[in-house]
């Protein structure tokens, strides 16, 4: 077994066909389904049953700095959806070192983000909802 690497630059967020940069530091990317995909039931005599659920919709959350010109992608997608209904998108993440993706075919952002403004630069945390997500959470290849 070799070392394995991650690089946060080999990260590929692709919204709309425009490739996401300039992301904040510490989490960045965070997917996730609305729901468990099985919730478990268990019996007064202890009989143990599951039932599946086939909501696969989720949420992508972007962080990104204030200073990403991908805020500006991210602001003209979602005042296209606001005006003419045209901001459902495909959203496709991969990390190039590893088999982890995500493919969602529609995706709108849900709102715009917070936006303080400081002294420093800060983040801005963009959300999106996927109608269903295809997940698959993998490793990262060896050197």
């Amino acid at each position: 077994m070799g070392v394995k690497t991650f690089d946060p630059k080999q990260v590929q967020v692709i919204i709309g066909g425009n490739e996401i940069a300039g992301f904040a530091d510490g989490e960045f990317i965070n997917i996730e389904r609305d729901e468990n995909t099985f919730s478990k039931v268990v019996g007064a005599d202890g009989e143990v049953s599951r039932s599946k659920s086939n909501n696969r919709s989720g949420a992508l959350t972007l962080t990104l700095l204030q200073t990403s010109a991908s805020n500006d992608v991210l602001s003209a997608i979602m005042i296209a959806d606001e005006l003419t209904n045209s901001g459902i998108i495909p959203i496709f993440v991969k990390d190039s070192l590893g088999t982890t993706n995500l493919f969602a075919g529609e995706g709108w952002i849900q709102k715009p983000p917070a936006s303080p403004f400081d002294k420093e630069i800060t983040n801005r945390e963009w959300v999106i909802e996927l109608a269903s997500v295809d997940v698959f959470i993998g490793g990262n290849v060896s050197n």
